[in-house]
């Protein structure tokens, strides 16, 4: 008998453009309606506490190993030990957010990229297209500010957002854009209700 696989569900966007927020509002919609869920994430986070460089100082190896660390986090999380099988599993940063951090950083570095490296790095992401059934890539909005708390490169910040757009065009994937507006961010909320529970449904 073949167990169904969840509802996968990712999120991209440059830095502090409402991701983890937009996941925790899809979480609680989820499990308002009794749909086991879980959320992955905080990849950048552990990958600089093995000693990886984030942010502009992104490197191939640092970049891969959030892309193979995000796959393995939500293969875990299919086998959820729980008394439910988790139907929905949202993932904070899905495959190419990093691919398009690496590239701002090139860029924000004003390095050359090398051609291969960024192409098997391309092929990695291209194998875990057809496993997200919604995709949704936030937009920076430049006119919103940054809690003081955060220290980021405001050009690398906007190389990001290019990048992760620039991506999702280029190799034609299936997105919903979502942009600060909170009907925007409603839609997105919805959509993903929607999917999930047309998903659940018998």
């Amino acid at each position: 008998m073949t167990t169904p696989q969840p509802v996968r569900i990712g999120v991209m966007g440059t830095h502090s453009t409402g991701k983890t927020t937009l996941l925790k509002r899809i979480e609680m919609e989820l499990r308002a309606h009794g749909i086991p869920v879980t959320r992955t994430g905080r990849l950048g986070k552990r990958a600089a506490l093995t000693g990886l460089p984030k942010m502009q100082h992104h490197t191939a190896a640092s970049t891969e190993w959030i892309i193979t660390q995000g796959i393995a986090d939500e293969i875990a999380a299919t086998a959820h030990p729980g008394p439910e099988p988790i139907q929905v599993i949202l993932a904070d940063r899905a495959v190419w957010d990093a691919l398009a951090h690496f590239h701002a950083a090139q860029a924000w570095r004003q390095e050359t990229p090398d051609p291969l490296e960024c192409e098997r790095l391309r092929l990695l992401t291209s194998t875990q297209a057809q496993k997200y059934h919604l995709l949704l890539a936030t937009v920076l909005d430049e006119a919103l500010p940054v809690e003081s708390k955060h220290d980021y490169d405001a050009r690398y910040r906007a190389l990001v957002d290019h990048h992760t757009h620039a991506f999702l065009a280029e190799d034609e994937i299936p997105h919903q854009r979502v942009t600060s507006d909170p009907d925007s961010q409603a839609h997105a909320v919805e959509l993903a209700l929607q999917l999930c529970l047309n998903q659940a449904a018998p």
